[in-house]
């Protein structure tokens, strides 16, 4: 009989299939002492599994490339981390075996990052991935890891590490369905790079029986159980439409009516510029710049090595926009010679531009090198800052970019309600305003990004969300000045034409969206997008603004 269940879509698209579970196992090793005299040796067996570990995540990424790389180099790091591995050492050096000291060194950073307000506890599933790793090695056992199979299926677990989600096959893999995560966590953010369906959030997946067949709806977060033929070929017969248009869809973005809405690429680096170029991003409206700088956590990359890195993307993107937003470090990004070790909550705490403006000479030599990797470009450079709370830290940014002479339009990320609320004052300062919907969310509702037991209030639709978002636009055309959307938000074709309405001027996603995007903007003229956005205002919760959107834009 055919059941519903929801989650939260995270990736479009449909998959039909049989349910495979990503294998588990019990990766806790036995308490037992040792001899002090093997204490050196089995010290050297764990520096031995943990480098061996780290380099395998930075294999994986090598081989996945693009945003992948990214987040499994920052996992290698993780497993690297000088301060764990002296705890691992002394744990061993009082008499703890290899695994034990690498399983109880990790409890105990496990335990601070959940202590650190939660902000962190997005990573606790990366870092659980990499103890288990390096436990598995020195176990002499094989990793959990994806099912064996020569059909296709879908991917059940409870979470993804980014070391899986990195490398699977689309051939093999249709979609994969999450009991945790959310739309911003590492598992859904490499599930659009990858262009594979994927719901996350759902309660219960994991009781959902081997070999059963469900049908995953990747937009809408559902799940149908044992589907009807006439619910599967009504999913079909959807996914063809949907494929088709995209197929037709090419061109700048636009609504049917002609009203323009630049369709921007979210890249990391080089490596994820191809693929915006593939599917015809018009330019690049976040360039996330702190890769870069987690090569090394100790200290800031060379001018000389951000210039080439900087050039490489402006380069791709001739008479294009590429948005730079500098170094935003802190909170889940930390760096030993920029953020403080000790706060209570870094989320509340010294991140982005807070850091930067205490460290001027890292911020100045960004700022430099970028003004360097432009010149003789005829790319069109934007800059902005994080985390900009109020008119006198767009001021000190914008001061800090004059004083470099860099020749850039200068902008403020808003990501603090208090940015929403006086973007109007801001915008006295900087000349445009960039929508970084995960966090503003996440400061909005006081709901972790990462954490799947609160991911309804970091659905992008709460209409709350909505009224900060509305409140920018208004003061951006007051000023004459453009306001753009570079969050997840960005990513669902529906909310585009919502944000459309509300009066953003640029959409800036995934390269994987924006065809799925152009496609759905260019159905709808702006007067519909604009009674569509009023419609999602006027709701009460995530789910009626989509759907009140919904019926507006179909004419129900």
């Amino acid at each position: 009989m055919e059941t519903t269940l929801r989650g939260v879509g995270v990736s479009h698209g449909v998959a039909i299939g049989e349910v495979r579970h990503m294998g588990t196992a019990v990766l806790e090793p036995p308490a037992k002492q040792i001899p002090a005299e093997e204490a050196e040796r089995e010290q050297g067996r764990a520096r031995q599994a943990v480098e061996a570990v780290a380099a395998d995540l930075i294999a994986r990424g090598n081989l996945a490339g693009g945003e992948a790389q990214h987040v499994l180099e920052a996992q290698a790091m993780m497993a690297q981390d000088p301060e764990l591995m002296a705890d691992v050492e002394r744990r061993i050096a009082v008499g703890s075996t290899a695994e034990r000291g690498v399983y109880d060194a990790f409890a105990a950073y496990r335990a601070l990052l959940a202590n650190a307000g939660e902000y962190l506890a997005g990573r606790v599933a990366d870092l659980d991935d990499v103890r288990n790793r390096i436990v598995a090695r020195l176990l002499g056992v094989p990793m959990p890891g994806v099912p064996d199979s020569d059909e296709p299926y879908v991917l059940i677990a409870r979470d993804l590490a980014p070391a899986d989600t990195a490398l699977l096959d689309p051939a093999l893999v249709l979609g994969f369905v999450t009991e945790e995560g959310g739309p911003t966590s590492h598992s859904a953010i490499l599930a659009r790079a990858l262009g594979v369906p994927a719901v996350v959030a759902l309660p219960g997946a994991g009781e959902l029986a081997e070999g059963t067949v469900i049908a995953v709806d990747g937009s809408t977060g559902e799940i149908f159980v044992e589907p009807s033929a006439e619910k599967r070929a009504e999913m079909e017969s959807a996914a063809a439409a949907r494929k088709a248009a995209l197929s037709a869809s090419s061109g700048p973005g636009a609504t049917s009516d002609g009203h323009k809405v630049p369709l921007l690429a979210n890249v990391g680096g080089p490596g994820d510029v191809p693929a915006a170029v593939e599917a015809g991003a018009e330019g690049v409206g976040l360039f996330r710049t702190e890769f870069l700088f987690l090569d090394d956590s100790k200290q800031a990359p060379s001018e000389e090595k951000q210039v080439a890195a900087y050039r490489a993307v402006l380069e791709a993107f001739p008479e294009g926009r590429v948005v730079v937003r500098v170094l935003d470090a802190g909170a889940d990004k930390p760096l030993e010679f920029l953020t403080p070790a000790d706060e209570p909550n870094p989320a509340l705490g010294v991140r982005g531009l807070r850091s930067l403006l205490d460290h001027p000479d890292v911020l100045r030599t960004q700022l430099t090198a970028l003004s360097k990797a432009a010149q003789g470009l005829p790319v069109h450079l934007e800059v902005m800052a994080p985390m900009v709370a109020d008119r006198a830290d767009a001021k000190a940014f914008a001061d800090a970019c004059r004083q470099t002479g860099l020749q850039a339009k200068f902008g403020a990320m808003v990501e603090i309600p208090s940015a929403a609320l006086r973007a109007r004052s801001i915008l006295r300062e900087v000349e445009f305003l960039s929508l970084g919907t995960n966090d503003l969310a996440q400061y909005t509702f006081a709901a972790d990004r990462q954490v799947g037991a609160v991911s309804r209030l970091q659905d992008p639709w709460q209409p709350a969300l909505l009224d900060l978002v509305a409140l920018s636009a208004e003061a951006a055309r007051a000023e004459g000045k453009s306001c753009g959307v570079c969050g997840e938000a960005a990513s669902d074709p529906l909310l585009a034409c919502v944000l459309t309405g509300l009066g953003v001027t640029s959409l800036s996603m995934g390269a994987a969206s924006i065809p799925y995007v152009r496609a759905t903007l260019a159905k709808y003229t702006l007067a519909q997008c604009e009674r569509a956005a009023s419609a999602a205002r006027a709701a009460d919760s995530a789910e009626e603004a989509r759907v009140a959107a919904q019926v507006v834009l179909s004419g129900e």
